[in-house]
């Protein structure tokens, strides 16, 4: 019996992962460096701390890395957050899962002051129970440890959860944690991308319409 969704939030509840690659694109722009839009959005979805060093050979950690990862924090809060807009029926999936008793988890790679203005642009703040963010974690996705700590958060075992999401980083980070994933294409990826999900869906909207069939119905 499925007990608890364990959620992640960009591309799969809110429209932003385009604009996170933008960002990343612009603040590496702004430090005299020239990454293609999509050499970064193929990643999105990963830990920056992941993306850095994969797209630009940057230690995350370093001097260079560390003020390029805070510069685009704060060219995402300023110039594509106030954009954003929530998938359509996005809170209505959530209430639908709320109301069928699930505990409701994020569980995103996301620094936590960026988690808590997506959650505030799909409506979920109020139907959360928990939420897990990159400060949470030693290892970011596609690593387990998210998705570990969602689980702690929610109190249940890997088999009564169930992973909403959006990538590839989703499925394979929610599999080293025992988790199962349902998957939608609303981030940019394929059902060959999606491998591995227990369902693919267009997107919530689709879910939500599928819902009586879904895996969250039937208990996995």
């Amino acid at each position: 019996m499925i007990r608890a969704v364990l959620l992640d939030i960009d591309g799969t509840l809110v429209d932003s992962n385009d604009a996170h690659a933008l960002a990343w694109v612009d603040a590496f722009a702004e430090a005299d460096r020239s990454i293609p839009f999509e050499q970064v959005r193929q990643r999105i979805g990963k830990g920056g701390d992941k993306l850095m060093p994969e797209v630009s050979g940057l230690d995350a950690e370093s001097a260079d890395g560390k003020r390029i990862d805070a510069l685009r924090a704060q060219i995402f809060r300023e110039r594509y957050l106030p954009k954003l807009k929530p998938f359509p029926r996005a809170t209505e999936l959530l209430e639908r899962l709320h109301a069928d008793g699930h505990t409701l988890v994020v569980a995103t790679s996301a620094k936590k002051e960026e988690m808590e203005a997506l959650l505030e642009i799909c409506g979920a703040s109020r139907l959360i129970q928990g939420r897990t963010s990159s400060d949470d974690a030693e290892q970011s996705k596609p690593d387990g440890d998210i998705v570990a700590a969602a689980l702690e958060r929610a109190k249940v075992s890997a088999a009564e959860a169930l992973m909403l999401g959006d990538t590839p980083y989703d499925i394979e980070a929610a599999r080293r944690a025992g988790v199962r994933t349902v998957a939608v294409r609303s981030g940019g990826w394929d059902d060959a991308g999606l491998a591995g999900a227990a369902a693919v869906y267009a997107d919530v909207a689709e879910l939500l319409a599928r819902y009586a069939d879904s895996p969250f119905k039937r208990g996995g």
